[in-house]
């Protein structure tokens, strides 16, 4: 299967299907974190308009609990998701949170301001974002 640049309309429409299905590895690595006390906190460069269908499909997915659901707010419209997630990342760390691991599928979810102690880049055989 050969991968697809990024596009944003398909994305939503894919999105508000409610249907994503966890990443085994990654689903295992949540319960394994959860079971050693860590507060996983999930960042998405989805809208705050598909908050309730991603909730809804994480939970579906098997994450049943998170310590915050970070979704781009209207204050990100025009902002790359490297600034949007840098920002974020350092709004956590400066309300007391310390990231001890980040991961994502796009090298833009884990590069820039507040990474973290370890990064990690995951494989995404469906799209990536140039």
């Amino acid at each position: 299967m050969k991968t697809k640049p990024f596009n944003t309309t398909a994305f939503n429409e894919w999105v508000l299907e409610g249907t994503a299905p966890a990443l085994p590895e990654s689903l295992q690595l949540y319960k394994k974190l959860l079971k050693l006390g860590v507060k996983v906190v999930f960042m998405t460069g989805r809208e705050e308009y598909q908050r309730r269908v991603t909730t809804t499909n994480l939970k579906n997915a098997g994450y049943r609990t998170w310590e915050k659901l970070v979704l781009k707010g209207s204050a990100y419209s025009g902002k790359t998701s490297y600034e949007y997630k840098s920002a974020e990342r350092e709004k956590l760390e400066k309300s007391g949170f310390r990231i001890i691991g980040n991961m994502g599928d796009q090298w833009s979810d884990i590069l820039g301001i507040s990474a973290g102690n370890r990064t990690f880049k995951l494989p995404d055989p469906i799209y990536y974002v140039s």
